[in-house]
């Protein structure tokens, strides 16, 4: 297959080609209530040829056949032959690699059979069905993905990656008369099998979240303190202020542009924010994205201010700026685009003890139902979440919505917290109808003053 590739690259006529190949096996199982809903394996392989022409632009071709590729790369050609780019396009400057990677997983989820691995989300599911008569209906899923990578381009890189992805999660909905509550929980890695096993507690917890809501009384709305758990926090950094952080979108849109100046100050001294690619086992760990670039830390927010941004090697070379190895697509059907890979608020000094000590009355928000967002507003749910009354942790609320200007939200950020984790959790992120694809979110709790919920 190399020797074909790198044959077919020989003989582009364009200014830059790149051939992508890949080759998924996908297990998936759900259980919905009582009743087995989903129960397949899958491969599925194929590939996409990118081709550049400076003043013209991009052609693209995607296939599944792999035996004619010097036809594939022709036709990409005849694609960016018929275009017509406003300006010429360039590309930020990477120095060619050839790679070869392989991972070893403790057990490999590839030998497990499928009638295993459906009988473990059937026990996930009982436990959550078993755990009260308040529980109605349930989800419980088993999915894992292997795929194998092959990148090369006419600049000379050639890389192969293999990438284990194995997830487990559960749905409890709860009711009480007309009261309907949900919970939900997932961990996901890129280890093996052996990391989703013995999850019962996972799938209790779920159970039991889901009927304590049914008791919860909601939230009286107005202006609060609010202290973040890492979850919520974690997402809140990633759908907020990370797309933000995406040049593509930056570069074209003049709002985000006059919003995102480097140097500006996003908050505190003591915020800190990075995306980093490169952190093992992770969920948007990648050694290259899918332009061939290596992944590293790159920072966002020092000491409260924007010190930099997230880049492909078209908006890098657009920008005057390093490409930044985000340049990631879902799988072979679609060309990369700017994405975040594992995004997080770096770590503080704050105790959750002293974060809360002075709080006479706050809320302390749990988790993330997601939300949304329009350039530097947002809202988002939280899963759950406590009264703080008097510096201790009271009773808990449900219907917590939180709402507010970014910029605003950063500045009043006066406390992060020294308990720093990695969300270990399922999904993913969409973008440019590019979803699911798998990111790492991370954060310590924060404190953050003066934030308006929504509720009674």
């Amino acid at each position: 297959m190399r020797d074909r590739i790198q044959e077919a690259l020989k003989r582009s006529k364009a200014d830059y080609t790149e051939i992508r190949i890949e080759e998924k096996e996908t297990t998936r199982v759900v259980f919905r209530g009582k009743d087995l809903e989903v129960a397949n394996a899958n491969i599925d392989k194929g590939g996409i040829v990118r081709s550049l022409i400076k003043n013209k632009g991009w052609g693209v071709v995607s296939f599944n056949n792999l035996d004619d590729l010097f036809t594939k790369v022709d036709q990409a050609y005849q694609c960016a032959q018929v275009g017509s780019a406003p300006e010429p396009i360039e590309l930020a400057s990477v120095e060619p690699v050839e790679k070869i990677t392989t991972v070893e997983m403790k057990r490999d989820f590839r030998d497990i059979p499928l009638a295993e691995k459906k009988a473990l989300a059937e026990r996930y599911n009982q436990v959550v069905l078993s755990h009260s008569r308040k529980i109605v209906d349930t989800q419980a899923v088993y999915s894992d993905i292997f795929t194998h990578l092959i990148l090369a381009n006419s600049e000379g890189t050639y890389i192969e990656q293999e990438k284990p992805s194995v997830v487990v999660g559960t749905t409890a909905i709860a009711r009480d008369g007309e009261n309907v509550q949900q919970a939900h929980d997932s961990l996901a890695t890129t280890q093996g099998y052996e990391y989703v096993l013995d999850k019962d507690e996972l799938a209790r917890k779920t159970a039991q979240k889901a009927v304590e809501l049914l008791d919860a009384q909601s939230i009286k709305a107005g202006q609060y303190t609010v202290v973040a758990d890492q979850m919520l926090a974690g997402v809140f950094i990633h759908e907020a202020f990370g797309h933000l952080s995406e040049a593509d979108f930056v570069y074209e849109n003049p709002k985000a542009r006059e919003m995102m100046t480097m140097g500006r100050r996003f908050g505190k001294g003591l915020l800190n924010v990075y995306d980093d690619g490169s952190i093992p086992n992770l969920r948007g760990t990648t050694l290259y994205d899918d332009e061939g670039t290596p992944a590293r830390r790159n920072w966002l927010i020092q000491d409260g201010e924007l010190v930099g941004r997230l880049h492909s090697r078209q908006t890098a070379a657009k920008m005057g700026e390093k490409a930044s190895g985000n340049a990631r697509a879902i799988n072979y059907r679609f060309a990369p685009i700017v994405r975040m890979t594992n995004t997080a608020i770096d770590n503080g000094a704050t105790s959750f003890e002293v974060m809360i000590k002075d709080i006479e009355l706050g809320v302390y928000a749990c988790e993330a139902y997601g939300g949304q967002t329009q350039l530097e507003n947002f809202s988002f749910s939280s899963g759950y979440a406590y009264m703080i009354r008097d510096g201790k942790i009271a009773e808990m609320v449900k219907d917590v919505i939180l709402a507010g200007n970014l910029f605003a939200t950063l500045e009043n950020i006066d406390a992060i917290g020294n308990d720093f984790k990695w969300l270990n959790t399922g999904g993913g992120c969409g973008k440019g109808n590019q979803f699911p694809l798998p990111v790492g979110m991370g954060a310590p709790h924060i404190r953050i003053q003066n934030v308006v919920i929504g509720g009674e």
